[in-house]
């Protein structure tokens, strides 16, 4: 009853840490797609107009909910301080901070199930976790000294390099952790390194120039310019985190052979299509963009598709159609029953599970017979179930139960 309690009042911190977890990354996304947009969109005043001679660099006008809104912009700073002033980094910090907790909720509390994959490598829960965490400290400091160094004004080559980087990353993980718990930490590496920016630069940055003013000073533009440029990165990131985020429900993804490569291929065609929206914002419209994210997506779905499962005996031919059939059931059941139900049932026995993942429960005939599809997809097409394999399903027993569905699943 107590390890039931445990599992059960973990599942509803999930449920909670995650709902706020996707509220504030709503918040800070929202924030950070709308201030690129605004940024791309405003146009300078006319030379010599009011607008300009207060130091405006650009203005725009906009009607949303009823009511017109006109934002300015100025090149570095106003004359003078305004009395109430509005900063963007609670979303941020909030985002961060309940992702982090979802590491600690959904994975490192419950490792061995999560994050290890004996097939993969056969580490302690321990191992694991510090693999999970150390992917974070070394993925913001090698970003931060890349932003800090010379290449840091080379944008193009500074994007390229942190690409490669990331994809190394996600290889390197691949080859330690479960798919699931090596895409999340990729996305959690990403995650880290925006509101590290947002953290180290982009804030404090902002606090200077208010500073300045505050003492009479003209501020340096510089600081403005370094927080723009993490800010702008951060719009990229973003597609590729919000991927990364859904990811779990994807085991066609993480789950295959090359699941580096794959998402590798995913978050370029997400930067792709961000950087098409970036444009059009400034008014430029390049189709190719787009087309060409399409094209990878296009290109990992077919890469990627299921492969018929491997043939098995026929069954005797002694037996009735219909007795034949009940046999088939039977070692389904009992494949079933072995791998699959200490999950998927009315009362989990596996440690850290309180209810059955997604809803599905296995341990009656009708269930298992419902609930065909997802179990041929799940455990048989993408191999994705048992999680990391925990449990030991063989190949055989895989082909036994793709056999029975193909049959018809009676």
């Amino acid at each position: 009853m107590e390890a039931f309690l445990l599992a059960y009042g973990t599942e509803w911190l999930n449920l909670i840490v995650r709902w706020l977890h996707l509220i504030t990354g709503i918040a800070w996304i929202g924030a950070s797609f709308y201030f690129v947009w605004l940024d791309n969109n405003i146009r300078p005043p006319k030379p010599g107009s009011e607008l300009a001679n207060k130091g405006v660099s650009g203005e725009l006008w906009a009607v949303h909910g009823g009511g017109f809104y006109n934002p300015q912009k100025y090149l570095i700073a106003p004359k003078e301080l305004p009395e109430e002033l509005h900063w963007f980094k609670w979303e941020a910090y909030v985002t961060w901070l309940s992702g982090f907790a979802m590491l600690f909720i959904v994975y490192y509390f419950n490792a061995s199930a999560m994050m290890i994959d004996k097939s993969v490598a056969d580490l302690t829960s321990w191992q694991a976790i510090g693999i999970g965490l150390g992917t974070l400290l070394v993925g913001w400091t090698v970003y931060d000294l890349l932003c800090r160094s010379p290449l840091g004004k080379r944008e193009g080559l500074l994007g390229i390099i942190m690409f490669v980087f990331i994809v190394a990353t996600a290889f390197v993980l691949s080859k330690f952790l479960s798919g699931r718990a090596a895409y999340i930490h990729v996305g959690a590496m990403i995650g880290t390194m925006m509101v590290g920016n947002v953290l180290m630069l982009i804030i404090p940055g902002q606090r200077k120039l208010v500073e300045a003013m505050q003492q009479g000073k003209s501020p340096d533009p510089i600081h403005g310019q370094k927080a723009k440029q993490r800010s702008v990165h951060n719009n990229y990131f973003t597609l590729p985190v919000l991927f990364i985020m859904i990811s779990n429900h994807y085991a066609m993804t993480y789950n295959h052979e090359y699941n580096w490569l794959v998402l590798a291929t995913i978050m370029a065609a997400g930067v792709l299509i961000r950087h098409f929206f970036n444009l059009r914002h400034k008014g430029i419209t390049n189709w190719a963009y787009p087309s060409a994210g399409v094209a990878l997506l296009l290109a990992v779905a077919i890469a990627i598709a299921p492969k018929p499962p491997a043939k098995v005996a026929a069954p005797d031919p002694a037996l009735s159609a219909a007795e034949a059939e009940k046999a088939q059931f039977t070692k389904v059941q009992g494949i079933i029953q072995q791998r699959c139900a200490s999950c998927h049932s009315a009362a989990p026995t596996q440690p850290g599970f309180a209810t059955a993942p997604a809803g599905i429960k296995l341990d009656t005939p009708e269930l298992i017979k419902q609930n065909a599809v997802k179990v041929n997809m799940q455990a048989v097409q993408l191999k994705a179930m048992p999680i990391g394999n925990m449990t030991q399903m063989t190949e055989e027993e895989r082909a036994v139960v793709g056999a029975w569905f193909q049959a018809g699943a009676k």
